[in-house]
């Protein structure tokens, strides 16, 4: 039954998220900030899918935050990841040909994440979005009602770069450079660079 198959996934994602309960959220957040891992597991980069990256129906994500601790090593995210230093991609499984990458940027001077992400639903289309994320620990009730801690990641601000973009992305403090060397398939030519400031809302 469906309904089955989703009270596992819960069950699953919560007794992973339990069974890091002993570890030290600053220690947890430190490596997150440092390599965009979870217990030397990279963050399935579909996060970014379900962040609005693979919603080109709606003017703005639904999906806001998702916790890093269930969501990495998931059955929801049960997809083969492949990648190395940040930079990652997950392939739907089946034929569809979805697919989704990111690469980690790094840690602004106030705390927030920059990544650049990719989603690909299968056809020639590759839509490439900057996401400006905040970092927080958090504690939320198992099926017993026990606390166990939570990573929870949020989407503060995404910035979409365009289909096929190629360029360039650094930090500056907690200025985002941008410098676009490609701004799709029709365009070949040099654009200035952009910048933006990673403040919280």
């Amino acid at each position: 039954m469906a309904c089955a198959g989703v009270a596992s996934r819960m069950a699953n994602a919560a007794d992973q998220a339990a069974s890091s309960a002993g570890d030290s959220p600053a220690a947890l957040l430190a490596e997150v900030r440092k390599s965009f891992t979870v217990h030397g597991k990279p963050i399935p980069p579909e996060i970014f899918r379900d962040f609005g990256d693979g919603d080109l129906a709606d003017s703005g994500p639904i999906w806001v935050t998702v916790d890093l601790l269930a969501a990495t090593g998931s059955n929801l995210y049960y997809d083969a990841i492949t990648g190395q230093n940040g930079s990652y991609d997950q392939k739907k499984a089946g034929t569809s040909g979805e697919e989704t990458g990111y690469l980690y940027i790094g840690s602004t001077e106030n705390g927030l994440l920059v990544v650049v992400a990719n989603w690909s639903g299968g056809g020639s289309g590759d839509f490439i979005t900057l996401h400006i994320l905040d970092l927080a620990a958090a504690q939320g009730f198992d099926n017993d009602g026990k606390p166990y801690q939570r990573i929870n990641l949020t989407n503060i601000r995404s910035i979409a770069l365009g289909d096929r973009w190629n360029g360039q992305v650094s930090i500056a403090k907690n200025t985002i450079h941008i410098a676009t060397e490609r701004n799709g398939p029709g365009d070949r030519s040099e654009s200035p660079p952009s910048t933006i400031e990673a403040t919280r809302p």
